[in-house]
């Protein structure tokens, strides 16, 4: 998705993962401003982001930029706009600003899952074939075999092949989540951004989402991913960057 504008271009010392990087408080990744880079392929690139709801600002002119196989950390605290900065990164709310994802729409991941309980993890998944597919077609279970293989692929990538026909509701909290990341991978998106994804998860399940998204990383996607807790920041982004009231202050 690009909008009003091409990527910026790359201040010197922009970290990627295979740059030199200077450390963060307890040794974990830089804490500081993601700079856009050029030609970032595939990547995301966030110029001067900015979003007002009823008349207040929530997000003030925020820069990014994230490359395939990067890990970036949005932290801050409840209501300092990470959310909204996922969701307008996402297309999802109206904003000013430029946002560039390789020519596709970011896929995100929401804070709550927002599964379809009573459907199994495979329909939940083919959700995100919509965009390909349209309405009618899924809703009378018409799904083409490309988007079949596709789902049961991406549910082999969160680990969860043997559950494809189980309900939603029966899932445990961390599969769920591992639902949700597969629905935003059958999106086909370069980007994959994460709201809170281990809010709600005990410290092992939390541990082991985030570290699939550093495998789909790995794997070649740009992920950003906000949390609360800044040591699993630190273990498992390659950068962090933090917003207070709608800026990015490190």
């Amino acid at each position: 998705m690009e909008e009003r504008g091409g990527p910026a271009r790359l201040r010197a010392g922009a970290g990627h993962p295979h740059h030199r990087r200077r450390h963060g408080p307890g040794g974990g990744p830089p804490l500081r401003r993601a700079a856009p880079r050029a030609a970032l392929t595939g990547g995301l690139v966030v110029e001067g982001l900015s979003v007002s709801l009823g008349g207040r600002a929530v997000l003030s002119g925020v820069t990014l930029a994230v490359a395939p196989g990067e890990v970036l950390a949005i932290e801050g605290p409840s209501g300092a706009g990470k959310t909204t900065l996922l969701r307008a990164a996402a297309g999802l709310v109206p904003h000013a600003g430029t946002v560039s994802a390789g020519g596709a729409r970011p896929a995100l991941v929401f804070q709550h899952h927002a599964l379809a309980r009573r459907l199994s993890a495979r329909s939940n998944v083919l959700v995100g074939a919509l965009g390909r597919t349209g309405f009618l077609r899924s809703a009378l279970g018409l799904w083409p075999a490309r988007e079949l293989a596709l789902a049961a692929e991406c549910l082999g990538r969160v680990g969860l092949a043997g559950l494809a026909e189980r309900r939603a509701d029966t899932l445990s909290g961390g599969q769920r989540q591992r639902v949700a990341i597969a629905r935003a991978l059958m999106q086909r998106a370069p980007v994959l951004l994460a709201d809170e994804p281990v809010a709600s998860l005990d410290p092992a399940n939390a541990e082991a989402v985030l570290v699939l998204l550093r495998e789909l990383a790995r794997g070649g996607l740009a992920v950003v991913v906000s949390l609360h807790q800044p040591e699993l920041a630190r273990r498992h982004a390659d950068r962090r960057l933090r917003l207070e009231n709608g800026r990015v202050v490190a």
